[in-house]
C-alpha cells in the first residue's frame, strides 16, 4: 500500500507481509474500502517509523 503499514504489522507480528496486505486489500473490498482507509490512516499516523 502507501505508508509500510501492512508491513510494519506483519514485521512486528512476524507474519508473511504479503498475506497481511492481502488480508487489507480483501477487508478494504468487502467493507465498501471507507472503513479500512480510515483505520489505515490512523495506524500510519500512529505506528512508528523503521528504526525508531
Amino acid at each position: 500500500m502507501l505508508a509500510g503499514v501492512a508491513g510494519g504489522i506483519a514485521l512486528r507480528l512476524h507474519w508473511n507481509p504479503v498475506l497481511v496486505r492481502a488480508a487489507f486489500v480483501v477487508l478494504a473490498l468487502a467493507t465498501f474500502v471507507l472503513p479500512v482507509a480510515l483505520a489505515y490512516l490512523i495506524l500510519w499516523l500512529l505506528l512508528p517509523e523503521e528504526g525508531c
